[in-house]
């Protein structure tokens, strides 16, 4: 597996936020966590990049223990990790949001090529590199969230709530977009509320709750689970 999580638990302060979470990824997949609001999903993705520190359990990237690596030397290995939020840096013109996002790579040549394939996926970057971040729309902010992450030519790209706050047109439009950045060969780990989206574009998915894993299995067989299509899918699902 490219990616194994092996009975994690995080606190912040008292708190217990994942409680003996396992799970992997493999090579390829799109594998999407979905849950409620304060279910583990985000902190799980936090724990992968290092940006927390697990209380115990183990992160295996390729085989090798990562948990306890600072987030750059994580980053360095090929895991990208697009905040909930966007995180953009709103004062910096979008060319140099995505330039940060090619900080660790040394050949130009590359970081050259890595620009025009992320210009490829959203010409609207392309069409605005000299605009402020935060002047762009939500939507935009988005891709250039994800382009920034695709600057680092990531393994594995750790995307949080990449739908918040956008218009089921910018939604479909995003997530057409991972699926064509998952064919290219990024494997994926989504965080996602919208279980309609997150289900549809899945290999296979978890349901977290409480900071537990409760369901597992095909993102296809979730989709028809009644637990799942009650509590998560709502009127989409029909």
């Amino acid at each position: 597996m490219l990616l194994t999580i092996e009975n994690l638990v995080v606190y912040y302060g008292a708190v217990q936020a994942l409680r003996g979470v396992s799970f992997a990824v493999d090579r390829g997949e799109i594998v999407s966590l979905i849950g409620a609001n304060g279910a583990g999903k985000s902190t799980i993705l936090r724990a992968i990049s290092g940006i927390v520190r697990p209380s115990s359990g183990s992160i295996l990237h390729d085989g090798v223990r990562i948990d306890g690596l600072p987030p750059h030397r994580i980053a360095r290995l090929g895991l990208a990790h697009v905040p909930e939020g966007r995180g953009v840096f709103a004062n910096m013109s979008v060319l140099e949001n995505l330039e940060m996002g090619a900080y660790a790579r040394t050949s130009r040549q590359e970081t050259r090529e890595t620009l025009e394939r992320v210009f490829a996926l959203f010409p609207r970057l392309s069409e605005r590199t000299g605009q402020l971040a935060g002047t762009l729309s939500g939507g935009e902010q988005q891709m250039l969230a994800i382009g920034r992450a695709m600057m680092q030519r990531p393994v594995i790209l750790l995307l949080d709530e990449p739908s918040m706050g956008l218009s089921p047109l910018l939604v479909r439009e995003i997530f057409l977009l991972l699926a064509e950045i998952n064919r290219s060969g990024t494997t994926i780990l989504l965080v996602e509320q919208n279980a309609y989206m997150a289900l549809s574009v899945a290999r296979r998915a978890y349901v977290l709750e409480t900071g537990e894993i409760r369901i597992e299995g095909k993102a296809a067989d979730l989709r028809e689970n009644p637990e799942v299509r009650a509590a998560y899918l709502g009127d989409s699902a029909g």
